[in-house]
């Protein structure tokens, strides 16, 4: 039976972590921290990274960190979650990417590394060749995956290609939930750049912002096909979508424990009610990551590349 949660997960130790100018144009929650250099602020970000992957460890869970080098300006490259997938059938999936620097993070090294671990990678489906088009499906950021149910939501937007979305969904055998998703900028709704801001599927539950949801039918249809799969779903607000309350991960710890990764900001926006209803699922981690958070835009479940690869006989 396909598991929705792995106990292993890719991460990417940064060496130039700074806000990506590149993401920014539709990323409404980078922000420059004017008052450090460059270096104190990827100085911070390491640390961030470091007792994350420490916590994660500690609940059990296998961490395979690879460092990035400074061959390339990737400054993103600590959210490896967008550019590749791992599944439990061998295959990987390698997806194209809105900014041209984040293409450099995709590196056979690192699937190298991964393979050196004891993970069998059969076959890689490759959709990069969709950036001389100028259309992008950026990973797990953009597909949130039911993998037990093979359902993918997806939030439309310039890194969600709904003709992207669909090829993924014939290749790999899933039911595309589609829909467009959006926050408040200025006096303007623009759309949210990435799905797994405003949505986490556990196998037993589901934590969504449906006010993002402009339009009824589609927010009807997301909640539809959530309880006809048997999930609970926690409403979050878009106050706490802000705070990264949308951007968490279900993992396996020790004794194949349920665990729900998030950061110390998306817990501490959550209400008394709410954490009683994800600790129904799972046991709660959270950890700290300010620096990550506020110029990166992205928080803890973006830092998780999920492997479900199978592992080689002979390990």
């Amino acid at each position: 039976m396909t598991q929705q949660a792995t106990n292993s997960v890719l991460m990417i130790r940064p060496v130039q972590f700074r806000m990506n100018e590149q993401t920014a144009v539709n990323n409404y929650y980078q922000n420059v921290i004017e008052s450090l250099t460059p270096e104190q602020v990827n100085a911070l970000a390491v640390k961030e990274f470091d007792g994350f992957v420490n916590q994660l460890r500690h609940a059990g869970v296998q961490v395979v960190v690879v460092e990035d080098t400074k061959d390339f300006d990737t400054p993103d490259s600590i959210f490896p979650n967008n550019w590749v997938s791992f599944h439990g059938d061998g295959t990987v999936g390698l997806f194209p990417m809105f900014a041209k620097n984040r293409r450099q993070e995709r590196k056979d090294s690192i699937l190298d590394t991964i393979e050196a671990q004891g993970f069998d990678i059969e076959t890689i489906v490759d959709y990069t060749t969709a950036e001389q088009e100028n259309l992008f499906l950026e990973g797990t950021g953009s597909l949130i995956l039911d993998r037990k149910n093979r359902k993918a939501y997806c939030a439309l937007s310039p890194r969600a290609d709904e003709d992207l979305l669909i090829e993924f969904c014939e290749d790999f055998e899933y039911t595309p939930v589609v829909f467009s998703a959006f926050q408040t900028v200025g006096n303007l709704r623009k759309k949210i750049y990435h799905t797994n801001v405003m949505m986490c599927v556990g196998d037993t539950f589901a934590v969504v912002c449906l006010d993002s949801i402009d339009d009824k039918k589609e927010r009807q249809n997301v909640v539809k096909h959530l309880k006809g799969d048997g999930k609970s779903i926690v409403h979050i607000t878009e106050s706490q979508v802000n705070q990264f309350a949308g951007n968490m991960l279900q993992l396996r710890g020790t004794n194949d424990q349920s665990l729900l990764v998030m950061s110390q900001s998306a817990r501490d926006s959550l209400t008394a009610v709410q954490l009683h209803e994800l600790e129904l699922h799972a046991q709660i981690i959270s950890v700290s990551l300010d620096t990550i958070e506020t110029c990166g835009g992205g928080s803890a479940r973006c830092m998780m590349a999920e492997i479900f690869l199978p592992k080689r006989l002979n390990n």
